[in-house]
């Protein structure tokens, strides 16, 4: 890894255009010189060419030797990361989960778009998938989209959606690149009884953020932090639009307040970690974006993003079980389940998991876990071959018990 790692380094440093560019520019200026010598006096056309043909033969030899340089240096770098990272085929499946989704795919991809901003190229794309829609499909489509937050290809049209992500970046770029939280702070305001139920703190993060940017944001002509203006402005910020939040956030808001008797000295204060965060402004980022996604009935992150990076973190795995496979010659035998546990982040993570006890199987809709009237659980296979429907005794526990007794557990 040092050899490529080295490599990388004198590829960014050598192998560069801008030798060949300020060549190729002195070849032009050259040109330039000429053309506007011969308007001036024509008479010395034919001498000016002659002059011309050696300097501008010598200027474009060295364009080639520069890119001559760069391509060396691109091949040396080729072949090191061939050698480093060999090429395998990916692993084989016969059974493909998605082939049969078209519509599902054509929605995640469109979803993706929409998330992204990028809504020419999300209503190109939904319009190229409608015509090449199997008459199949758009009915499965029109069944799936049948509730208020499912959202189907027609759904993903329409205006209403579009101006609403066009509107959360339009806040986040506020948020993010002009440090401006009015916008996110009025939408919080607005959805303010929605977000409640929700149980979400968005709107008062946002107004303690503004009150510490109110705080240390204000500046001089010459650049030096205004304490004094900065306390003031925060403070009437606070009255008016913080005091409404005192039964909730009553001893967060007197915490902000208590910060103003360390203002000098805001660095070395129990309230630094508050008014000197770095990364409070992406935190609050996430947390709007967060929120806003699910008032619309929306993951926070986008289903492909998070299909796609679960599938680069499970394919390695795969790939060293097909060799394993390979060489003792077996086969996995169990229909639609991951042949090896693959470790996702737990943020990955949206299913409860149960593995029966006594079988060592993971649970599935088909093979539900059963809880005894001890309170014991096992998965429904195993309580039939242990009951053989008739009174059993618990593997657990000296309780007996019959299978009808057992209930159905939903994780």
């Amino acid at each position: 890894m040092e050899a490529l790692l080295a490599e990388h380094a004198r590829l960014s440093k050598s192998g560069t255009l801008s030798k060949s560019l300020d060549d190729v520019q002195r070849t032009i200026d050259l040109l330039t010189k000429a053309r506007e010598r011969i308007a001036a006096n024509p008479t010395q056309t034919p001498l000016e060419l002659a002059k011309l043909q050696n300097s501008v033969k010598s200027s474009l030899e060295d364009v080639h030797k520069d890119l001559e340089e760069v391509r060396k240096h691109q091949t040396r770098y080729a072949k090191l990361l061939d050698k480093k990272f060999k090429d395998k085929s990916l692993p084989q499946m016969d059974y493909d989960a998605l082939s049969s989704q078209p519509a599902l795919i054509n929605r995640a991809i469109a979803m993706h778009l929409l998330r992204e901003g990028q809504f020419s190229v999300a209503s190109a794309f939904l319009t190229e998938a409608t015509k090449s829609q199997s008459p199949d499909a758009m009915a499965e489509d029109m069944t799936m989209s049948g509730t208020e937050h499912d959202l189907g290809i027609d759904s993903l049209k329409s205006e209403s959606l579009r101006k609403q992500f066009a509107n959360m970046y339009h806040i986040l770029h506020e948020m993010k690149t002009e440090r401006n939280l009015l916008p996110a702070v009025e939408w919080a305001r607005e959805k303010s009884e929605e977000l409640d139920k929700r149980g979400s703190n968005l709107e008062f993060e946002l107004g303690k953020l503004q009150f510490v940017w109110l705080f240390v944001g204000n500046h001089t002509p010459d650049g030096r932090p205004n304490i004094i203006k900065g306390r003031e402005r925060a403070l009437e910020y606070a009255r008016h639009q913080l005091s409404h939040f005192r039964p909730r956030y009553l001893g967060e808001l007197q915490r902000l307040c208590g910060a103003i008797a360390f203002c000098p000295n805001l660095q070395h204060s129990p309230y630094r970690r508050m008014f000197l965060n770095n990364d409070a402004w992406d935190e609050i980022a996430t947390s709007f974006t967060r929120e806003f996604c699910s008032l619309l009935g929306l993951s926070a992150d986008s289903p492909l993003y998070i299909a796609a990076t679960a599938g680069a973190i499970a394919l390695p795995h795969f790939s060293k079980l097909q060799v394993i496979m390979k060489d003792k010659r077996t086969e996995w035998t169990t229909e639609h389940e991951i042949p090896v546990e693959v470790p996702l982040p737990p943020s990955y993570r949206f299913h409860s998991i149960f593995v029966c006890p006594v079988s060592k199987e993971q649970t599935t809709d088909q093979n539900p876990p059963m809880m005894m009237p001890c309170g014991h659980v096992v998965a429904k296979e195993s309580l039939e071959k242990l009951s053989k429907n008739s009174r059993f005794k618990c593997p657990y526990c000296p309780n007996e018990s019959h299978p009808r007794e057992a209930t159905k557990i939903l994780l």
